[in-house]
């Protein structure tokens, strides 16, 4: 006689989004309880767990109820997953396929309750696959009509919502239109004075220097911001340059964006030197990484309603110079002799100090080089005049404090164990700061998802600007939210010792002036980090002003006799 398989049934149930429209919840876990209970006399609602999954994406199954469920199925407590249709799973052919891949050395069955699919059979396994494959078809379908309504409404040149690039805001008008039976206000671009001044100056300057490094200290010196506030960047400025929104749409852009071959959606006609370019399509957006021009080809290029900023003869002329700039620029090598790298600053404007090579002399069998504060270097000494730092010799000297430290270690542990009590209360709030941002994170990433799943459940189509608007908000949000995000957490690491650090720091101190000689750059750069917070550099004093995790500043004058290490 077999054994009883006494392992539970789970039902499973998603829901894109918190409304009481469509499938809800109960319903499906309602459904699915009738579907185990008519299929199974023996069994009991105490035979029954449910894993409910709320307001997430069937694009793929990275939900934690989920997870959660599988995790359960990998440990042979569950005989079979009922859910009530095959997409509330997922929508992807290649999750579909990869569970029931998992399920079946698991001995677990999968059961549509709807769809009257199920994998005890051959027959059953194969419809299941079909049906996947429909529903994936549809999901890229949906997708491929959104492409389509944005193709249309940008070739009326209006704007489609979304964060407005430098120079301009976005203004609703009085008019609206008609699409699919919905009315949508129209929206255009309008110039922000006081940022057209700054984007003119940009192309400006570039057009003079042709080096974006030298616009960069340009705005630094003068004190031009971007319109958060912050100092551009050499990548924010070659954004702006490659932005064709501040382009004056006449005959000769039309000639070359086709010579470009860039697909045009208007007439040759509408370049009549009135408008700006409106472009769409320009960029891919991944989350958490930096954004990637598209080929031209792929651009969605028409006259917008705006008002222009820049001739068409100077925004070409600045993307050739662009251009010609890429076959000189190089990369900078790795430097593979620096130890303070990441640890040293400008005491002066508390910049970060970078090495910087000097091929032409050696210290011996070393390497020479110095360390440069970043923002004397950008300003080309305007706004800081810091001395250069000796690399060699500060390496050495904030070692020796090191070695130091480490031959007489009481001390420096009986700080340790006061200040580990102290940081950990000081820090308490960053902890706190940083499960508010990660929570509001997720919500904007499941409020996007949402409104994709919306497309999908419901009858009407959602139009572009729609989407556009509240998916380009929300985007942007998150984005800051995750700028905050990686802040917080840098603050924590560079600040919060935990017990394992300071267990670390006991165990290493005593062997680190005979281990250091053995390490490896990397290796002796991993030990610093350990013991050190930062190092500011005194260039009028010659000193090095070392502060140790937990620890009071300790001093170092590179007028002192030296002791060598091995590079």
């Amino acid at each position: 006689m077999d054994k009883a398989d006494n392992r539970k049934y789970a039902i499973y149930s998603r829901k894109s989004k918190f409304t009481g429209k469509g499938d809800s919840i109960e319903n499906q876990i309602e459904l699915c309880k009738r579907k185990i209970l008519n299929s199974d006399l023996n069994a009991t609602e105490s035979d029954i767990l449910i894993f409910e999954d709320e307001g997430f994406s069937g694009k793929n199954t990275n939900r934690p109820q989920f997870q959660a469920m599988m995790k359960k199925c990998r440990q042979n407590e569950i005989k079979a997953i009922v859910c009530y249709r095959l997409d509330r799973v997922s929508r992807s052919v290649s999750d579909f396929s990869k569970l029931l891949d998992e399920l079946e050395p698991n001995n677990v069955s999968f059961i549509s309750a709807t769809e009257e699919f199920e994998t005890s059979s051959p027959m059953g396994k194969t419809m299941m696959r079909i049906v996947a494959v429909f529903a994936e078809f549809e999901r890229d379908t949906i997708a491929e009509r959104i492409r389509d309504n944005m193709l249309e409404l940008a070739k009326s040149g209006r704007w489609l919502g979304g964060t407005t690039p430098t120079g301009y805001k976005g203004k609703e008008l009085t008019t609206s239109y008609d699409f699919d039976g919905k009315i949508r206000k129209m929206h255009k671009l309008e110039t922000v004075p006081e940022e057209e001044k700054i984007i003119k100056t940009l192309f400006a300057e570039f057009l003079k220097t042709t080096s974006l490094t030298k616009v960069e200290t340009y705005c630094i010196n003068y004190g031009i911001k971007t319109k958060n506030g912050k100092d551009f960047s050499r990548f924010t400025i070659k954004a702006i340059l490659q932005n064709p929104v501040y382009m004056t749409a006449d005959h000769t852009a039309w000639k070359y964006f086709q010579s470009s071959g860039v697909i045009l959606y208007a007439e040759e006609s509408a370049f009549n030197g009135n408008y700006g370019i409106s472009s769409y399509n320009k960029t891919i957006q991944t989350s958490g990484k930096a954004n990637k021009m598209r080929s031209r080809q792929d651009w969605i290029v028409t006259v917008g309603k705006h008002k222009p900023m820049i001739s068409s003869m100077d925004w070409i002329q600045v993307q050739e110079l662009l251009e010609q700039n890429k076959s000189k620029s190089f990369r900078k090598p790795k430097n593979n002799t620096a130890l303070l790298s990441g640890l040293l600053r400008c005491r002066h404007c508390g910049s970060y100090m970078r090495p910087k090579m000097d091929h032409r002399t050696k210290l011996g069998s070393e390497q020479r080089f110095h360390y440069l504060c970043e923002m004397k270097e950008k300003s080309r000494l305007q706004q800081c005049d810091m001395k250069n730092a000796q690399g060699n010799e500060i390496d050495k000297l904030v070692w020796n404090k090191i070695i130091d430290t480490i031959e007489n270690p009481a001390a420096y542990m009986e700080d340790l164990a006061k200040a580990k009590e102290k940081i950990s209360q000081s820090n308490s709030h960053y902890y706190e700061r940083l499960e508010l941002l990660k929570k509001s994170r997720s919500e904007k990433e499941r409020q996007i998802q949402n409104y994709f799943e919306q497309f999908e459940n419901e009858t009407g189509e959602i139009t572009a600007p729609y989407l556009s608007e509240r998916v380009d908000a929300l985007h942007e949000k998150k984005l800051e939210i995750e700028q905050e995000i990686l802040e917080v957490e840098s603050k924590l690491a560079n600040k919060e010792l935990s017990k394992e650090r300071f267990d670390t720091i006991a165990m290493q101190l005593l062997n680190y002036d005979k281990i250091f000689d053995a390490m490896d750059i990397e290796e002796k750069r991993k030990a610093l980090r350990l013991l050190i917070d930062r190092v500011e550099w005194d260039g009028s004093e010659q000193t090095a002003h070392i502060y140790l995790f937990g620890s009071e500043e300790k001093l170092g004058d590179l007028s002192e006799p030296k002791r060598g290490y091995s590079q």
